[in-house]
């Protein structure tokens, strides 16, 4: 997609989008995002851990998991993958679980620069008040920084180093 964007007037006011730079070929940073055995080491923000329930990375799989925050609050998590296109991009529909209402659609293209890969989160709320909410009460874009520098420290350092082979 040559990291084309995805916004029109439907989605405008809806959405947060990060992106990272990784000095990572894209088919190590794309799979640092698919595969069961990576994500724990690296997804959510500072602070946070990541428990797998159950994995399916196909079209229609889910992913079951949960967060504990700093301060011990579990946050029970379900996605299902939407659109994979390996390693150009996923789409996913990400919510607190199966048929959540609050659910929101997230898309994230992986686009090779040089010898490094960009990575684009472009996550779509139901509404404008659902996204603010996201962004003020749970900061969704300094957790989506976060999550992606975590990304980059474990792929340009724990991967390259044996850690979660």
């Amino acid at each position: 997609m040559g990291g084309a964007r995805h916004e029109d007037s439907t989605t405008a006011g809806r959405e947060i989008v990060v992106s990272r730079v990784i000095d990572a070929p894209r088919e190590l940073v794309f799979e640092a995002f698919t595969e069961e055995r990576h994500l724990s080491h690296w997804w959510g923000p500072e602070g946070f851990t990541t428990v797998t329930r159950s994995f399916a990375f196909d079209v229609g799989g889910e992913w079951v998991f949960t967060m504990r925050g700093p301060d011990e609050t579990i946050y029970p998590e379900w996605i299902t993958w939407t659109e994979i296109v390996p390693p150009e991009r996923i789409a996913l529909v990400h919510g607190e679980h199966r048929d959540d209402p609050n659910a929101f659609d997230s898309f994230l293209i992986f686009e090779t620069v040089g010898s490094s890969t960009r990575v684009e989160l472009r996550t779509v709320f139901p509404t404008t008040e659902h996204r603010n909410e996201a962004a003020e009460k749970y900061r969704a874009v300094e957790g989506g920084r976060q999550t992606l520098a975590a990304l980059d420290a474990y792929v340009t350092d724990g991967v390259r180093k044996g850690v979660g082979n």
